[in-house]
């Protein structure tokens, strides 16, 4: 995959070895061109797009079922929250190892077809588990491998991309992402009724594979990668948080330690309904609000990323954060119906949608080429951590005060976050998006 050249400053003419200015729109001028002339949804962004979508729908369907397969198990409802907390953990340690692995182009190739497998065969071998502790080391094993691969797909994507097209390939990828969200527990319902909870899980290695496959397809038809000598494998954490690129990444860090799991909403809604309501209508009604929500991230994702290829990333992620805001103090004042919480599950999809394209266009356009894949490795970092941090508060402030409670802190860190954007500097936002057909 031919790496894009490192983005020109935001007036003037390129100078490839600048890179102390503020966040630029996508990198301009002759570094599209090439790009300008051929489709930006080339086979190999389709291919990362399908391996994102089948991916989602194989890990989804062990996720969705795990609660049923650990209960008939006899574990506790405590070692559902351990194993996954654990899990977590594991992915953001791994992410950080992936995104040094994937500096080197060839090394990244071969790190997202080893994860995309791995994930799928251990995520599947969960259906073959028979007590408590082999579901947690497969599960943690699996989430390790699915976090060494994150930083591969992303840079292996800015490498396939115009980079006039950045906002555009990675919203595309999101909303595929997106749609696997909503296929995975759908297919775990169907599959459960047929098979039952075990088989369901082992037959989830299939769109696992074919993930893979879709991953080995793109790589197929991606620019032949560029050769470099043998270097250490290190993860470049100071040449990152220099510069425009390291103050982008305190904006994001703001974000994510807000950013809390979506689980926390479904419970929300579940609480807030169940007045008058069996427990089991409450849940169903909250689990609909769910797929309202993945339904409008997967909807807003690409023309997302196609505002920000012309207007620039950081006016899509400004305006994401603040509807995750808006978002936020909707399930703090909460409501007793479905039209009373469908605004706030509504606004929070549209808000993931923005912000999730938009940082990784962000992040592809500011990062040097050789260092994309540290650079999304911190990212990706970033992410886990502060999604852990954002989750473990809220849900302190959650039982030691009270739900709205929680909210509103979440609230705080958005408008954390947009203060810190604003520090980024918007001159350079308008200049150079060059329009891929």
């Amino acid at each position: 995959m031919a790496d894009p050249p490192p983005t020109p400053p935001s007036h003037g003419s390129p100078q490839p070895e600048k890179v102390d200015h503020d966040l630029p729109a996508v990198p301009q001028a002759n570094a599209a061109v090439s790009g300008a002339e051929q489709s930006w949804l080339s086979a190999g962004v389709v291919g990362i797009g399908a391996a994102s979508f089948l991916a989602d729908v194989g890990h989804e369907v062990p996720t969705a079922l795990l609660p049923g397969l650990l209960l008939s198990l006899g574990a506790p409802a405590a070692a559902l929250g351990l194993i996954e907390g654990v899990a977590d953990g594991l992915a953001g340690v791994a992410r950080l190892g992936g995104g040094a692995l994937s500096d080197d182009p060839a090394r990244r190739r071969a790190l997202a077809v080893g994860g995309y497998s791995s994930t799928a065969v251990l995520s599947s071998l969960i259906g073959a588990a028979t007590n408590v502790w082999q579901v947690a080391v497969l599960r943690g094993s699996a989430w390790a491998a699915r976090g060494l691969r994150v930083p591969a797909r992303n840079a292996l994507l800015a490498d396939i991309a115009p980079p006039g097209a950045y906002g555009r390939a990675y919203g595309f990828e999101r909303a595929m992402d997106n749609l696997g969200a909503i296929g995975g527990p759908l297919l775990a319902i169907l599959l459960v009724g047929l098979v039952g909870i075990r088989s369901a899980i082992g037959l989830s290695v299939i769109p696992g594979l074919l993930a893979a496959l879709a991953i080995v397809y793109a790589i197929r038809h991606t620019p032949k990668a560029e050769k470099r000598q043998h270097q250490r494998i290190r993860l470049a954490i100071r040449p990152i948080l220099a510069g425009p690129l390291g103050r982008l990444m305190v904006a994001i860090a703001a974000f994510e330690f807000g950013n809390v799991a979506v689980t926390l909403f479904i419970l929300r809604a579940t609480q807030l309904l169940e007045p008058g309501r069996s427990h089991t209508s409450a849940v169903q009604l909250a689990l609909g609000l769910y797929v309202a929500y993945n339904v409008a991230a997967t909807v807003v994702s690409v023309p997302a990323g196609r505002i920000g290829d012309r207007r620039g990333p950081t006016m899509v992620l400004t305006a994401g954060i603040a509807l995750f805001g808006a978002s936020y103090v909707g399930f703090a004042v909460g409501g007793s119906s479905v039209l009373a919480l469908a605004p706030a599950f509504l606004l929070s999809g549209v808000a993931i949608g923005c912000v999730e394209t938009s940082q990784n266009t962000a992040v592809a356009s500011v990062a040097p080429t050789k260092l994309r894949g540290s650079a999304f490795g911190v990212f990706a970092g970033i992410q886990s951590f502060g999604n852990l941090a954002a989750s473990a508060v809220a849900g302190i402030l959650w039982t030691a005060v009270s739900p709205t409670a929680a909210f509103v802190y979440l609230a705080t860190w958005m408008v954390i976050a947009l203060a810190a954007l604003l520090g980024l500097g918007s001159g350079s936002t308008h200049a150079g998006a060059t329009e891929i057909p």
